[in-house]
């Protein structure tokens, strides 16, 4: 990515955030953190990477965001209006690269732990 869109990456992350913690009602009030986000060259479209800690439900979660995806951009449309010209579409991902690290790190503890039954 170009400057450009780093920054712009940067801002949508800092805002998104600050969107979901002010209104829980988007997220039903679970704990989510943005994980990434990739901005297209032309600044028209953003992929946002969300990180879902302790949810059993993620599905419905994400299926929140859809339905409030509107009102998302509307509220992100309010503190950009004076840096962009066109405020973006949104489209939300779940990054589940932390449910593989602790798969991963499940796999190497029971590894340790029978090396040491062998022991």
């Amino acid at each position: 990515m170009g400057l450009r869109q780093d920054k712009f990456a940067k801002l949508i992350q800092r805002d998104l955030g600050e969107l979901f913690t002010i209104n829980k009602s988007w997220t039903g009030g679970a704990f989510i953190t943005i994980s990434e986000v990739n901005v297209s060259p032309d600044l028209g479209y953003v992929k946002v990477y969300l990180s879902l800690f302790n949810n059993p439900n993620r599905s419905a979660i994400m299926t929140m965001l859809e339905e409030n995806n509107k009102a998302i951009r509307h509220s992100l449309a309010q503190r950009l209006k004076n840096q962009v010209r066109k405020i973006p579409e949104i489209v939300f991902f779940e990054d589940d690269t932390m449910d593989h690290v602790v798969k991963i790190e499940k796999l190497f503890d029971s590894l340790n732990n029978k090396d040491k039954k062998d022991q």
